[in-house]
């Protein structure tokens, strides 16, 4: 059986929603599948809208013998992990015995969040559950190779993509973060723990006269794809705009595009670009 008719036979999935628009779409993926979705929302981290007139468990994060029984207890096995999740400190997660021995268990481990979600997947797969990753059930959701809009690179821009994709690379290596901003084959920063919104408004500071620079989104190398693809929507391309930045780029197959036409109708009214490129094999012509 394939996946995509193993996911076919799939009745109920559990959805573990952290913040943003994903989990939505998500959810809305389910009705027209005709899957039925248990959320599990999060205080200070879940939109709760999305979880009006849903079966759900509304907690916090540190309370994983909770969620895992409440999941069993409705018969779930497959899961879906989706949306942006701010880390809690210690004193915000406020661990349960079972949230506690499983930190204890990784040790310095968790100190990156790669190495953080393989353990919270071999855990939940200890448990019987099966992990998807969002675009097994919103197919639409992988960017493509090509251009969003009308706007293409220029040729000098591809100095500045090029050496985005390199240190990009670098810094998921490292498990640092999946984004960087390049103006002139210079680095004006790199995503870390604030994430890429906060990385544009502070590269903006920083942006020279001239061309505007770029901002290079990429897959970490040993990511986890069903848990956590880079991500752009239209948010992302109104910031780039506004910090002046020339165009954005994102990995092409490997990264999810939220609302591909209104990021095209954002990219074209501002006059810059928004392409996928597979950086695997990029060949590009100028």
């Amino acid at each position: 059986m394939s996946a995509e008719e193993s996911q076919d036979q799939i009745e109920t999935l559990g959805v573990i929603a952290g913040g943003g628009v994903l989990p939505e779409r998500l959810l809305h993926a389910c009705d027209k599948r005709g899957i039925v979705p248990f959320v599990i929302g999060f205080e200070g981290q879940t939109d709760p809208l999305i979880c009006k007139g849903r079966n759900h468990l509304w907690t916090r994060i540190g309370a994983a013998g909770q969620i895992i029984n409440t999941l069993k207890s409705h018969g779930i096995r497959d899961l879906v992990l989706i949306g942006s999740m701010r880390r809690p400190s210690i004193h915000e997660l406020k661990p349960d015995i079972r949230t506690a021995r499983f930190f204890a268990r990784l040790g310095v481990r968790a100190l990156g969040d790669d190495n953080l979600l393989r353990a919270i997947r071999s855990e939940l797969e200890a448990e019987g559950f099966v992990i998807h990753g969002v675009q097994d059930f919103a197919h639409d959701l992988l960017v493509g190779e090509g251009p969003i809009g009308r706007v293409r690179p220029r040729k000098i821009d591809w100095i500045d993509i090029d050496r985005g994709i390199e240190i990009s690379r670098m810094m998921g290596a490292l498990d640092v973060g999946q984004a960087t901003v390049i103006q002139e084959g210079i680095v004006l920063g790199v995503e870390a723990i604030e994430g890429t919104d906060e990385l544009i408004r502070r590269c903006a500071k920083y942006k020279r006269a001239g061309r505007g620079g770029v901002l290079v989104k990429t897959c970490k190398p040993r990511q986890d794809e069903d848990l956590d693809l880079p991500t752009v929507g239209p948010n992302t391309v109104r910031l780039c705009a506004e910090a002046g930045l020339s165009g954005v780029v994102i990995q092409a197959h490997r990264s999810l595009l939220i609302d591909p036409q209104e990021v095209a109708d954002i990219a074209n009214r501002h006059n810059i670009f928004v392409i996928g490129l597979d950086i695997l094999k990029v060949a590009h012509k100028v």
